[in-house]
């Protein structure tokens, strides 16, 4: 009668408490049926034999039981509902410029810089659903690792193959951060950000990082700008003439003065990461300071189910009625 349970609701729940009715029915059914019953005293019962009727006419109350079940099921309104969303968004659309140079192997984040920044933009992308992120790679060049999109897991399968080597080595900020402006100009989302991680300073690239910055303020695109590296030194593997890997501790060098004149310019703001907490910190800032606006629309098509119950009921009562007056009359 009703293919899929699992749709179902009750437009009027309360009416199950009236199953209650139904133990107190059979309750009173025995009750009466131990009061109208006699006793003879007799030497022998082999005369007497029990009618199938006298044995079935209990079907009746079976019958009466099944009747109200199904009426109550009937006035509960059992209903299915076809929803879908109709959702308006006039959210954020969000280029990450991640530095991807050999300085990101660094281990003063764990396992190292380039695969923590990962591990952090990855969450980051997790809870804004609703945006299109995209992404942006760079070292002595720059290139576009994935476009604007909503399609969240592309985007973070294509996160989890970034490594160290993929480009040119080198830091080329100013390319970076023009690859991801060229991404967003032509967007039309109420807020275009873009998020610049570097761990150095630009030396790589024709583009002047002030200058993208400059044109990144024209299309109104704001760009939060992330110094990645701990205080003093870190310890960088490197591989000496005999191709083995060796490790050094080389001074961290972040330009923040740029970083943060990149910031000033489009509006944005600088932060520095010292360690992978402060860099989850940053993320989880940059979250609040850019929140999408979200208008949801939900329609519901309900249907009706009470139909077959209600139907159900007015059989059962029917062939109730006519058991009792026609097979089983002047026995009940």
């Amino acid at each position: 009668m009703l293919s899929n349970w699992k749709d179902i609701t009750f437009a009027n729940p309360n009416f199950f408490w009236l199953l209650l009715i139904i133990p107190l029915l059979i309750l009173w059914y025995i009750f009466r049926e131990k009061k109208f019953q006699g006793t003879i005293k007799v030497t022998s019962i082999k005369s007497f034999g029990n009618s199938p009727l006298t044995v079935f006419r209990h079907s009746l109350i079976v019958l009466r039981c099944l009747v109200i079940a199904a009426l109550i099921m009937a006035l509960a309104r059992p209903q299915t509902s076809l929803s879908w969303q109709d959702v308006t968004t006039e959210g954020i659309d969000i280029i990450i410029a991640l530095d991807i140079s050999g300085s990101m192997l660094a281990e003063d984040f764990k396992p190292n810089r380039l695969e923590a920044s990962k591990e952090v933009a990855m969450d980051f992308i997790s809870e804004r659903p609703f945006d299109r992120i995209g992404l942006v790679v760079y070292g002595g060049e720059s290139f576009t690792q994935c476009p604007l999109t909503t399609d969240h897991d592309v985007l973070l399968n294509l996160f989890s193959d970034i490594q160290n080597g993929m480009i040119e080595d080198g830091t080329a900020i100013g390319m970076g951060l023009a690859t991801a402006v060229s991404r967003l100009k032509d967007s039309e989302a109420i807020s275009k950000v873009a998020i610049l991680l570097t761990d150095g300073s630009n030396n790589s690239g024709a583009i002047p990082p002030v200058t993208a910055a400059e044109i990144a303020r024209e299309f109104g695109i704001r760009v939060y700008t992330v110094g990645v590296g701990s205080n003093g030194s870190a310890r960088m593997p490197m591989q000496d003439q005999f191709g083995r890997t060796v490790y050094q501790n080389v001074p961290v060098r972040i330009d923040e003065t740029t970083l943060k004149d990149i910031a000033k310019i489009t509006d944005g703001k600088y932060f520095r990461a010292t360690n992978k907490n402060k860099l989850e910190s940053i993320y989880q800032e940059i979250d609040r300071l850019e929140k999408s606006k979200i208008e949801v629309t939900e329609y519901k098509n309900k249907s009706e189910k009470f139909w077959p119950f209600a139907f159900v009921a007015a059989l059962l009562f029917l062939i109730e009625f006519l058991m009792k007056n026609l097979i089983f009359k002047g026995i009940v």
